[in-house]
């Protein structure tokens, strides 16, 4: 997946997010943000990042995320490893 490909796979989790207020209020709260960030967050792969950072946390949110909008469940990883911080840590 290039950056391009998974900055949208982002976007539109972020979307999906904020379409259910208990999953927003959720999100804000892990991210440390109010609301008014949301906008200025889009254009930053950091801000991506940590969208795909909070759906991939749980299996339920991957799940419903990728049924809303039809992609594939190994997506929203495929996507975070693409961006900023998602490549894979060597320990040895």
């Amino acid at each position: 997946m290039t950056g391009d490909q998974a900055q949208i796979v982002a976007l539109r989790a972020l979307e999906w997010i904020a379409t259910d207020a208990d999953t927003l209020g959720a999100f804000l709260a892990a991210a440390g943000i109010g609301p008014e960030r949301l906008r200025a967050g889009a254009a930053d792969p950091d801000f991506l990042a940590a969208v795909l950072d909070f759906l991939t946390e749980g299996d339920a949110r991957i799940r419903a995320f990728c049924e809303a909008t039809g992609l594939p469940p190994t997506a929203p990883m495929a996507a975070r490893a693409a961006l900023p911080g998602g490549g894979q840590v060597h320990w040895t």
